[in-house]
């Protein structure tokens, strides 16, 4: 009776954890199997850690022009080794506290491989133990290609780049997603020669187009460097051959170019990464809540995020997807708002798209997007009019009256 449960979960990622919490909470007896670490890949590998070192980056950023705002600072300079120490702190941090939590709970841990030998039975750790219910949330890892293969020391994975403890003078980031794109702001806040390719037309792609095309505007700011429609041909003696023609020879390669579902037994229910469907923590951990407590959610407003200064955020429809004439557009530059201007961070706009008097799609480049998309979410996810969004009264100084603003053009 020792290892019989009434629920198997195989990994211990944000989608794994979450439908442990909830069965729990059910009265349901529950083992989850981990091979390497609580938390998966966001924990771990993605979320948590980068977003540790995108902090430390916007500060110094910040710092190196904080004359303008009346603080001199001299003698600035980056610790990298202590950038990810500090990163690696928080994720143990992060991680104990979860694993604590899932002990009070009652949730048996097991770190083993998990193999499963049938609908109810999985192997581990050289035990048997026999579930009711077997649900894979094993995740994804970083993808690479036939030719062009991770080897860990001048092609690097996502996973690898967190490892670095010190910096490199120049990074070519190949692949212009979230993962693409928060690289290569922290790389070049800490003052690295940033080269980014992307085989779209456009950097982050799956974004609307007006937010592609600020993002190059940023970029270029910036003075990062993007070979835009192109891809890599080869690398060979660490220099990287692209299909332009072009040949460059940078001190580190970063491919970020998605990820690939980890192996499943296809008999079984499978959440989060592992399905290959939306590969975000949060979408993983709303199939979690649905499979395991029944609370169903609209999978076409899940928002996306990427981070940095601006953040960018959007959810719904893209411009481009729309047929001309069937939707209102509405925008609000970001500069019109008194929040952005004491923040130092004016750059970005609020683009709302609307049919029949009902938001769509929302398209966010600001300070806070993460959190002002939301905004946005509730009001289609309870298909909220805009008339009666206006009724809202938003407070000010904030950017969430950018949304209000916008409302009413």
């Amino acid at each position: 009776m020792e290892n019989k449960f009434d629920l198997g979960i195989i990994g211990a990622g944000p989608a794994g954890y979450t439908a442990a919490f909830h069965a729990r909470a059910k009265g349901l007896s529950v083992v989850l199997f981990e091979k390497d670490k609580v938390g998966g890949v966001c924990l771990n590998k993605g979320c948590i850690p980068t977003k540790a070192i995108l902090h430390s980056a916007e500060l110094y950023e910040e710092m190196k022009c904080s004359d303008d705002l009346g603080i001199t600072c001299s003698d600035i300079f980056v610790d990298y080794a202590k950038v990810v120490e500090r990163k690696d702190k928080i994720v143990e941090k992060l991680r104990k506290s979860l694993e604590l939590s899932l002990k009070n709970s009652g949730v048996v841990t097991v770190n083993a491989e998990a193999n499963v030998l049938d609908n109810r039975k999985i192997s581990a750790g050289g035990e048997i133990y026999e579930c009711e219910k077997i649900i894979t949330a094993t995740g994804s890892a970083p993808r690479d290609f036939e030719n062009l293969r991770f080897d860990h020391e001048f092609i690097l994975s996502s996973d690898d780049i967190l490892n670095l403890k010190t910096l490199p003078k120049t990074i070519l980031i190949i692949g212009s997603g979230a993962i693409g794109v928060e690289w290569a702001r922290i790389f070049s806040a800490f003052e690295v020669e940033v080269t980014v390719v992307e085989l779209a037309e456009h950097i982050l792609p799956l974004a609307d187009i007006e937010v592609s095309k600020r993002v190059e505007r940023i970029f270029k700011a910036k003075k990062i460097k993007t070979y835009i429609a192109n891809s890599v041909e080869k690398i060979e003696d660490k220099k990287v051959y692209l299909s332009s023609g072009d040949v460059l020879e940078p001190e580190l390669v970063l491919l970020a170019a998605g990820r690939k579902p980890h192996p499943l037994d296809n008999a079984l229910s499978c959440i989060g990464d592992a399905c290959g469907k939306i590969q975000l923590a949060h979408f993983a951990i709303k199939q979690a809540v649905a499979e395991v407590s029944g609370v169903e959610f609209n999978e076409e407003l899940v928002p996306s995020v990427v981070y940095g200064c601006p953040e960018i955020a959007w959810v719904g429809k893209r411009e481009q997807d729309l047929e001309e004439g069937t939707y209102k557009k509405s925008n609000l530059l970001i500069s019109a708002l008194g929040k952005s201007h004491c923040d130092n961070c004016s750059d970005g706009f609020i683009k709302i798209l609307s049919r029949d008097g009902k938001i769509i799609g929302a398209h966010i480049v600001s300070k806070e997007a993460s959190a002002l998309i939301q905004q946005i979410i509730i009001a289609m996810q309870n298909n909220i009019s805009i008339d009666d969004l206006k009724k809202v009264c938003f407070a000010h100084p904030t950017y969430s009256e950018g949304i209000f603003e916008c409302l009413f053009r």
